[in-house]
């Protein structure tokens, strides 16, 4: 197998590797080829949003990882992800497999959205170290159905799915041998594969939700505290968490007692967070259901002036958050960190 070399990939593998591009769309008059610089759309009549987010030090499932972050940030406002472009930048000693590795993933991912690959860039750089994807997605929505920051007081905060399930993942592949002689191989397997299940996307869920949604937020690096404050603050607005009602996957739990970790405070792609007026409350809950997703109420909207709060038991203290995310701060060394992680920037 020959080393791909420092700079743009031969023409013949990047003919290869474009041959990846997600599922067909009429309406993409210019899509990825040889010597063509950007992508043409054709939209009529619908608003375009569009996102860009970056994966970092990762080693596995880079590819399946940028698309579903990119397309989460686009779902949230009620959007259909629906293109995706992709800077991918190789280390020194990549080969072709390593590329062709990283296509396919991304082309899975972007078949499970019903979303094209349209461009991108593809390059070896010679003192990188680990592959990194610089990810943007566009997608389309009705002006009606845009889902805005716009949650008012009484407004109910449902958590979606679950949370940390990113993160268990993340500590599951870093700390693989610890886990593995504590837990076993089954149990390792498991949490490494919450990247699929339950899973990383928020899309499904956000599709459910917007002709709902006063507000949604799909929380990351920080974890759910981290994003309740995002949600509130973009809305302006204050809020109150119960922190017992809200549910922690059981391979969740053990690993973050393990290693000494706060579960609502560690990488939490795949949580989705939904304010709803409490006249929509019941009905939501039932397209849910009916979708066999789970959907809790863990919260509420309140004045700004009330303040961020959190209620555990009968114990009231100001909403406890960072925006470091505590398996960055506790398990690694800005120096030695190596896990799957992404880093958004929040308008």
């Amino acid at each position: 197998m020959r080393r791909l070399g420092v700079g743009k990939v031969d023409y013949d593998l990047l003919e290869h590797l474009i041959g990846y591009g997600g599922v067909e769309d009429s309406s993409v008059l210019v899509r990825s080829r040889i010597g063509e610089d950007a992508a043409v759309v054709s939209i009529c009549e619908k608003l375009i949003v569009v996102k860009t987010d970056p994966i970092v030090c990762v080693e596995e499932d880079i590819g399946y990882y940028a698309p579903i972050i990119n397309a989460n940030d686009i779902a949230v406002m009620g959007a259909v992800p629906r293109w995706f472009l992709a800077t991918v930048l190789l280390p020194r000693d990549a080969d072709e497999r390593l590329a062709d590795k990283i296509f396919r993933q991304m082309d899975e991912s972007c078949r499970m959205l019903k979303v094209s690959i349209i461009g991108g860039h593809t390059e070896v750089v010679a003192d990188l170290e680990r592959p990194i994807i610089a990810g943007m997605m566009l997608g389309t929505v009705e002006r009606e159905r845009l889902v805005t920051k716009s949650a008012d007081e009484g407004d109910a905060v449902l958590l979606v799915k679950g949370i940390a399930i990113e993160g268990t993942s993340i500590i599951a592949r870093e700390r693989a041998e610890e886990v593995r002689k504590k837990h076993g191989s089954s149990f390792h397997e498991r949490c490494l594969n919450f990247v699929r299940t339950p899973g990383i996307s928020v899309v499904r869920e956000a599709m459910i939700a917007r002709d709902f949604a006063s507000a949604m937020h799909d929380p990351t690096e920080g974890g759910l505290l981290a994003g309740i404050y995002e949600l509130a603050a973009a809305c302006d607005k204050g809020v109150i968490i119960w922190l017992d009602k809200i549910p922690i996957y059981e391979e969740t739990k053990i690993l973050c007692d393990d290693f000494g970790l706060n579960p609502l405070a560690i990488f939490a792609s795949g949580a989705l967070i939904v304010t709803v007026n409490p006249d929509k409350l019941e009905y939501l809950y039932q397209k849910y259901e009916k979708e066999g997703i789970k959907a809790v109420k863990i919260g509420e909207i309140t004045a700004k002036e009330s303040g961020m709060w959190m209620i555990r038991g009968n114990e009231k203290v100001p909403l406890r958050f960072s925006a470091k995310d505590e398996v960055s701060v506790k398990l690694f060394s800005s120096s030695a960190l190596k896990s799957s992680y992404h880093s958004s920037y929040h308008s």
